[in-house]
């Protein structure tokens, strides 16, 4: 079996992001980057299936972006990642783009399973799996809580706002991963640095025979306020005002 798992560079989620002066973009400066965590938890379930059910599979991360994605990459592969693929960009991707690169890459590799987080925590677009499952023509199941093997179909109990949903699929499909199917492995400090000696493949999208073509433009970016606005009044009767007539109804 070979598993196929997309990852992304997103910006640390424990720090603070900034914009820059004029709003068009984050403020970089004093910016660490992480892989998507959950894509890290796509991961993790692939590493799983190999120490379970397919010993055999081989397992490769994928990574699109500009030539800092190095580090996430050999994350992946210090987790457990067979191999590292690495498919240069420096333009900012929407989620159609990064899908026509990666069924691209699904033509080259010609995995059985693609298996990826079901968003990336900087956009939280939920739509890369979805997109790259249609253009395949593949089946999909998404927000994946719990994956088992049934003879040469996938048992994929999905996490939706009614509850928990069961669907079967079969191969070749694709996965996408949500946050309770499992709790991510730390890479130990061996594993560090023998990933720090493998190879990662170098690609382009002209190599893939891809054009790009965004189909999102970014206006601006806004930093969402936390702040509340307060008011305290005297009687029932002025709180029953308030509530009818200024309230804001969300």
């Amino acid at each position: 079996m070979k598993i196929l798992v997309p990852t992304k560079r997103v910006p640390d989620t424990e720090l603070k992001i900034r914009l820059t002066a004029d709003g068009s973009g984050v403020d970089e400066a004093q910016l660490s980057y992480i892989v998507n965590p959950f894509d890290a938890i796509a991961l993790e379930e692939a590493i799983r299936m190999r120490e379970g059910a397919h010993p055999d599979a081989e397992i490769i991360v994928v990574g699109i972006g500009g030539a800092d994605y190095e580090k996430q990459l050999r994350t992946g592969l210090a987790m457990g990642a067979d191999r590292a693929l690495h498919v240069g960009s420096e333009e900012s991707l929407d989620p159609w783009n990064a899908a026509q690169l990666l069924l691209a890459v699904v033509r080259r590799e010609s995995p059985d399973l693609v298996l990826l987080g079901k968003q990336a925590v900087d956009d939280d677009a939920n739509q890369t799996g979805q997109f790259l499952a249609a253009l395949l023509d593949w089946p999909q199941a998404t927000f994946a809580s719990k994956i088992e093997f049934a003879e040469d179909a996938v048992r994929v109990d999905r996490e939706t706002d009614l509850g928990i949903e069961t669907v079967q699929v079969r191969l070749p499909a694709v996965i996408t991963a949500d946050l309770r199917l499992n709790e991510p492995r730390y890479a130990s400090l061996p594993s560090i640095m023998k990933a720090r000696k493998k190879p990662i493949e170098e690609i382009s999208a002209a190599d893939l025979g891809v054009t790009l073509e965004p189909r999102v433009r970014v206006v601006g970016f806004e930093i969402a306020s936390a702040e509340r606005t307060c008011r305290k009044v005297a009687t029932a009767d002025e709180l029953i005002e308030c509530l009818r007539n200024e309230a804001k109804v969300l």
